[in-house]
């Protein structure tokens, strides 16, 4: 097993940057791919980047979305020829010590057991209020998180994109990120286009990356207490623009449907009673539903 990580970065935090590409092994290669920040920010993260060994850039010079980097960086990869597995990462994740090769293990392992393994992903934790995201999955008609703390991997219904560890020509097989989504839920139908393929997801306990959801992140309480991702207005209209995209697609499972209509009317809820920008947030969710309505698709 060869691996290399992708990295999708747009005007990002260099310190972040460089920490996360430090917490990633030695031998692996870490390919950074560049969605259109500018020259002068760039100027800024590229000393600091240099400084590393194994890393290469790839700079898009536009944002081309995070499906189109992402598949940019994997087509890239396949074309060196010496990399057989791939870990994909937003430039907001930091994995924890021993986390990205416990992955690239477990997945290994999978395969030797003659489990036709689709992706293996971490567990999430929000660095501000220490939570624990889980792994998905459909227990009776619930769309319902695990948070298991260790043990063996655990099958699951969909993986975040930022942990997405995979076999490389699997990936390219099956043509890649999804471009027209260009950002949110390119993760969860890459997921359902696994799972349609017969193959299977699977979180592994053992390894653990910090995770920005969002902009950033409040706690509120919705029949108990969560962790709510913020985002900016135009996020909104992708979101709720993909999800509606996503609802036609025969292979997304119907539990997700039901589970996904449930909370974009949450979402609309709370930015309507206590969110930022709310005559904003909600024209711009109204404005996502009927782009999905139409079927529009790319960049917005």
């Amino acid at each position: 097993m060869r691996c290399a990580s992708i990295t999708v970065t747009f005007s990002p935090d260099p310190v972040l940057v460089v920490t996360q590409l430090r917490a990633l092994p030695d031998d692996w290669l870490r390919l950074v791919v560049d969605n259109g920040t500018s020259d002068d920010e760039w100027a800024l993260i590229e000393p600091a980047i240099a400084n590393l060994p194994g890393v290469e850039v790839m700079r898009l010079g536009a944002n081309l979305g995070l499906a189109a980097a992402q598949n940019r960086g994997m087509e890239y990869l396949a074309g060196r020829g010496d990399c057989t597995h791939v870990l994909l990462l937003d430039q907001d994740s930091e994995p924890l010590q021993g986390s990205a090769s416990a992955l690239a293990d477990a997945h290994s392992a999978l395969v030797a057991r003659g489990y036709p393994v689709g992706a293996v992903g971490p567990t999430l934790r929000d660095p501000v209020s220490g939570v624990q995201h889980g792994f998905h999955q459909v227990v009776g008609w619930r769309w319902a998180r695990v948070n298991p703390v260790d043990g063996a991997p655990v099958p699951c219904e969909c993986l975040n994109g930022s942990g997405t560890f995979m076999a490389l020509d699997l990936a390219l097989s099956l043509a890649g990120m999804d471009e027209g989504l260009f950002i949110d839920h390119v993760d969860t139908e890459w997921s359902f286009r696994l799972l349609a393929s017969g193959h299977r997801l699977y979180g592994v306990p053992e390894a653990s990356f910090l995770h920005r959801m969002g902009d950033r992140t409040t706690r509120l309480w919705l029949f108990g207490w969560r962790v709510w991702p913020v985002r900016s207005p135009s996020r909104h209209r992708y979101l709720f623009r993909n999800a509606v995209l996503l609802l036609g697609r025969s292979y997304v499972p119907p539990i997700w449907k039901a589970w996904a209509v449930v909370k974009l009317g949450l979402t609309v809820v709370v930015f309507a009673l206590a969110g930022p920008q709310r005559l904003a947030q909600l024209g711009n969710m109204v404005a996502g539903v009927r782009d999905g309505v139409l079927g529009r698709s790319g960049a917005l």
